[in-house]
């Protein structure tokens, strides 16, 4: 690694990191959701709660009730909830939970015939996000879905979380209040009681990281940018770990550049997949990546979820949003950006235990490939951009 890529303020572009936090990297539900419940149940004034898909399971069940639990002893609990994701979480549950007094909202409700009547309907919350107390924060890819929901494969899920404390949770607590307020204004409801609390952390944090977002107003490019910020900078190494990836032009072009330049470039993507139609688009792009020295591997042990990567040894994000249009121009995403070695070397070797759990397509092969297959993927890939331009998106890059 060259001090070059370490230290470069680049691969931050248009965000501002921010020094002394601890993090800790959580992987799949058996790390994540025993930390998030002892944080629900250690808080004393107020928890924050966005996910994408509220499932009704086991291992969300223990997260219900513990959201419970703290509402019955006087803590304000907000959980926000998204109209698409979340639109099969039964009417007891929530019952449960209002009942006992927790505040749930739910983001843009799907109505009428969804995103075919409606295309901006597409335009979802997809971060999946808590606070509590302003003190710890978890902020990653993972739904509140069991691991084993609904694929039953016998590996769980493979996703990351990550637990922050730190001055860092000065920008997320500030980011989820604001959401929630939005919400209501939107929904013409009330903000309710606000619990004046300010965040707080330990002094003895060391690691240098950034809370990036995407929204369709100030941020709209952000999670986009340092990207390919910190494609442009790799010397030594790229790592991608992404459930949905289909970049636009300039990515391609950034992680080709890379390869020819000598930097090893992973790609890890799905092998067992949830959206068959999407899966075939993104095949679209592989032929030209491999050809053009990229190593792509799917990875068959489990369902693959992540939204991760590596640079260099040092350069790391963590989140929400994957590498496709709906996440880069009309979902509202989170993602962790970091500069430190020990948590990218953390990342690093989980990823490797992946990759060696992983098919490494052939470049030969996908030469080769039918002309019908060609087509069929391109034009799935042409069904998704239709879907983007309907949703009113703009140009990815």
């Amino acid at each position: 690694m060259t001090a070059r890529s370490r230290l470069n303020p680049s691969f931050f572009r248009g965000v501002e990191p921010v020094s002394g936090n601890q993090l800790r990297l959580l992987q799949s539900g058996a790390e994540f959701f025993p930390a998030l419940i002892a944080a629900i149940d250690a808080a004393r004034d107020e928890i924050h709660l966005e996910t994408y898909i509220f499932n009704a399971d086991s291992s969300t069940g223990a997260v219900r009730d513990a959201l419970i639990g703290a509402a019955r002893r006087g803590v304000q609990v907000r959980v926000l909830i998204d109209g698409v994701g979340s639109r099969d979480l039964p009417a007891d549950w929530l019952d449960a939970l209002k009942t006992a007094g927790v505040s749930v909202r739910m983001y843009r409700p799907l109505v009428g015939g969804g995103w075919r009547s409606n295309p901006r309907s597409l335009r979802r919350l997809h971060r999946k996000l808590a606070v509590i107390d302003a003190r710890i924060a978890f902020i990653g890819g993972m739904n509140l879905i069991s691991d084993f929901e609904p694929t039953h494969l016998a590996t769980p899920r493979l996703d990351y979380s990550v637990e922050v404390r730190g001055p860092l949770l000065v920008p997320i607590h500030r980011s989820v209040r604001h959401l929630w307020r939005l919400v209501a204004f939107t929904q013409l409801q009330g903000r309710g009681r606000t619990v004046a609390i300010e965040a707080s952390w330990p002094t003895d944090g060391h690691v240098r990281a950034a809370f990036v977002v995407r929204n369709n107003f100030a941020h709209r490019r952000d999670i986009e940018r340092v990207y390919l910020a910190a494609l442009a900078l790799a010397r030594d190494e790229i790592v991608i770990a992404n459930a949905y990836f289909l970049p636009g032009h300039r990515f391609r072009k950034l992680l080709k550049k890379a390869a020819a330049r000598g930097v090893p470039v992973h790609l890890l993507v799905q092998g067992h997949t949830d959206h068959p139609f999407f899966q075939a688009a993104a095949r679209a792009l592989y032929r030209d990546l491999l050809a053009a020295g990229v190593n792509i591997y799917e990875f068959k042990a489990s369902e693959l979820h992540a939204k991760v990567a590596v640079v260099d040894g040092h350069w790391a994000t963590v989140g929400s949003s994957n590498i496709d249009p709906f996440s880069l121009l009309l979902a509202r995403e989170a993602n962790l950006v970091v500069n430190d070695a020990g948590f990218a070397h953390d990342l690093r070797q989980r990823l490797q235990q992946a990759l060696d759990q992983s098919v490494a397509l052939d470049p030969a092969d996908w030469q080769r490939r039918s002309w019908l297959r060609r087509m069929m993927s391109w034009l799935a890939y042409g069904g998704v951009r239709l879907m983007v331009g309907l949703a009113g998106a703009g140009r990815l890059i």
